[in-house]
């Protein structure tokens, strides 16, 4: 990583100006746009001037005040245009990355840059920041394997398109002072998979107190997921796996989310014949997302390349057991056989057997599996995030928050 950033003693010692650059944000829905709103707001609140840097999610561009998790935020929307293979991505064409991060510089004069994606947006302000001497922080939330399905490379090509993807995020990388994502599983791959080192595992983090857990069992079988409804989630595998559960156990299934597979996917729990016991709500409002969890007796995720998954945190800070998927970072927050179990990515016997044993547990065991995901998520709230942001922009060093603890270490 780069050697041309200030030393600490040239960042001020008071409130900083931070320039944020995202490829997507708020309308957007999914993981990276939830994060970078919530860390906005949570560096805002904390007296510092935080810009926003993201395509527009229209045709319309310019400087806007937009509100994001109840915080006024000044946002550079650029001009964007829609990914024609997907419902609702928009990108920045990428030789105009250059030239818009020169505007918003000379405009916003940050202290400090954060990008969250080295794709477009990023790519640009990194190069031109470095230039100016700004310190540059990246947080990768990228994996090939979620974009990929909306491309039109062919599947014999894309082994070797996700080579040149990873190559590509490299050279971003480098540049910066520091990189960090949101588990040590991801750091390690990110590691792996380019030439980057001493990348920081600081988890997004997330207000467990915004979230209810119920204090006494469901009396109903309800499963349920959260997410955008699309191809690399693998809901139809949760589908699958529900419509194999004993009909005794009348197991209802709610899909919180949207996305381009929801009429498929409706059509699929209706041809497995639980198409009557199968909600899918589209997208919802923060207020009915947490009463979906409240109310909800598991929750599972069958998607294979989560660098963390906001949504399982928010699933364990609502007091759900989780059935996820033995893959990339989910076991980081999944203790199998503690708050819940992991099963072998794609098994549907193997899912309904896992839900299943969730479903049928005694009810001690069951509050007890309650009780581990509420302990699981305390390590990951939101403030000890965002002290560790703070003292990346200043270019302090930091120690990586530990998140994988003992259940005995948390006093449960």
């Amino acid at each position: 990583m780069t050697d041309n950033a200030p030393t600490p003693d040239t960042v001020p010692s008071g409130p900083l100006k931070i320039l944020i650059g995202a490829d997507t944000f708020p309308p957007n829905v999914n993981g990276a746009a939830r994060f970078t709103s919530r860390l906005a707001a949570g560096i805002t609140n904390r007296g510092h001037e935080v810009v926003i840097m993201a395509p527009g999610f229209d045709k319309t561009h310019g400087v806007f005040t937009e509100t994001h998790d109840g915080v006024e935020l000044s946002v550079h929307r650029l001009y964007s245009w829609r990914w024609l293979n997907h419902p609702w991505f928009r990108f920045v064409l990428p030789w105009r990355s250059k030239a818009h991060a020169r505007r918003v510089l000379d405009a916003v004069k940050p202290d400090v840059v954060h990008i969250q994606s080295h794709i477009v947006v990023g790519r640009g302000l990194t190069r031109q920041a470095v230039k100016r001497g700004i310190r540059v922080v990246a947080t990768n939330h990228f994996m090939p394997e979620n974009i990929i399905e909306h491309t039109l490379i062919p599947r014999f090509l894309r082994k070797l398109a996700i080579r040149i993807a990873w190559a590509d995020a490299a050279r971003t990388y480098r540049l910066c002072e520091s990189v960090t994502t949101p588990t040590r599983k991801a750091a390690d791959f990110l590691e792996s998979e380019t030439d980057i080192e001493d990348v920081h595992a600081i988890s997004c983090g997330l207000n467990a107190s915004e979230y209810r857990s119920s204090p006494t069992r469901p009396e109903e079988n309800r499963v349920v997921f959260v997410g955008r409804v699309t191809a690399e989630k693998h809901i139809d595998v949760l589908i699958r796996a529900v419509a194999k559960i004993d009909p005794e156990l009348d197991v209802k299934l709610d899909i919180i989310g949207g996305g381009e597979l929801m009429d498929h996917l409706k059509r699929l729990a209706a041809d497995l014949g639980i198409g009557d016991r199968t909600t899918f709500t589209g997208y919802v409002s923060d207020e009915e997302l947490r009463a979906g969890l409240t109310r909800a007796t598991v929750f599972s995720i069958p998607s294979v390349a989560e660098l963390q998954s906001i949504a399982t945190m928010e699933a364990m800070a609502s007091g759900l057991p989780v059935v996820a998927a033995n893959a990339m970072a989910l076991p980081h927050l999944v203790r199998d056989g503690q708050n819940g179990y992991l099963f072998a990515p794609g098994d549907t016997d193997d899912l309904a057997q896992k839900l299943t044993r969730v479903l049928t547990a005694p009810d001690d065991e069951y509050l007890r599996m309650k009780r581990a995901s509420l302990a699981f998520i305390r390590p990951h709230d939101i403030e000890l995030t965002l002290s560790t942001f703070e003292r990346l922009y200043r270019g302090l060093p930091v120690t990586d928050p530990v998140t994988e603890v003992s259940l005995d270490s948390l006093g449960d």
